[in-house]
C-alpha cells in the first residue's frame, strides 16, 4: 500500500484550512485517512503550520511520500533536514550528536527569521494605520479650514452692511472724505 502525506481541505468557500494527514494514495482528498499530523492555514501571514514533527519524521522514515506542498512545509519546519541528517547517521557519514547539533542550529536560525518576518508585518500594519490616520487628520483640518473661511466670508458682508446701516442712521449719509489740501 502506497502511503502519502498530503493535505485534506476543510473550511468554507474562500476560507480554506487544511489538515495534514497520512492517507492511502488511492483514497480521495477529503476521504478516509490513517492519521492526522497537524493543520495548515495559508490565510495568515506568515502561513500557520501546526505539525507534529515527530510523527511526520516517523512516517517519512517508514517510507511515506509527501505531496509537493507538504514537502515544502516539512522543509520549512526542518523535518526533511532531520531525515537527511538521519540517513547520514545510518550510513555512518556523521554521528548522531553532530546531526542533532546541525539541526538545532538550523532550527534556531529559522525561528529568528520567522520572528523577524512577523515583526516586519506587524510594523508595516502599524505604519500603514498611522499613515491613514495622518491622512484623515489632514483632510479633516482642510475641511475645518474651508468651513472657517466660508463662515468668515459670509459674516464679513453682514458686518459691513450693519456698519453702513448704523452710519446712515446717525448722519443720514456716509461721511465724505476730507478734501482740504
Amino acid at each position: 500500500m502506497a502511503v502519502k502525506i498530503r493535505l485534506a481541505r476543510r473550511g468554507r468557500k474562500k476560507l480554506a484550512k487544511y489538515d495534514v494527514v497520512v492517507a492511502d494514495a488511492r483514497s480521495p482528498r477529503d476521504g478516509k485517512f490513517i492519521e492526522k499530523l497537524g493543520t495548515y492555514n495559508p490565510l495568515t501571514v506568515p502561513a500557520t503550520i501546526e505539525l507534529n514533527d515527530e510523527k511526520a519524521f516517523q512516517w517519512l522514515m517508514n517510507g511515506a511520500q509527501p505531496s509537493d506542498t507538504v514537502k515544502a512545509m516539512l522543509s520549512y519546519r526542518g523535518v526533511m533536514l532531520r531525515k537527511h541528517l538521519q540517513i547520514g547517521v545510518v550510513k555512518g557519514a556523521i554521528t548522531q550528536e553532530q546531526a542533532d547539533a546541525k539541526l538545532d542550529a538550523w532550527v534556531k536560525d529559522k525561528q529568528t527569521k520567522i520572528e523577524a518576518k512577523r515583526d516586519k508585518v506587524s510594523q508595516s500594519k502599524q505604519d500603514s494605520a498611522k499613515a491613514r490616520k495622518d491622512a484623515e487628520t489632514k483632510v479633516k483640518e482642510a475641511r475645518a479650514e474651508a468651513i472657517r473661511k466660508k463662515a468668515q466670508v459670509a459674516a464679513t458682508p453682514v458686518v459691513e452692511a450693519a456698519a453702513e446701516g448704523e452710519v446712515a442712521a446717525e448722519g443720514g449719509a456716509a461721511p465724505a472724505e476730507n478734501t482740504e489740501a
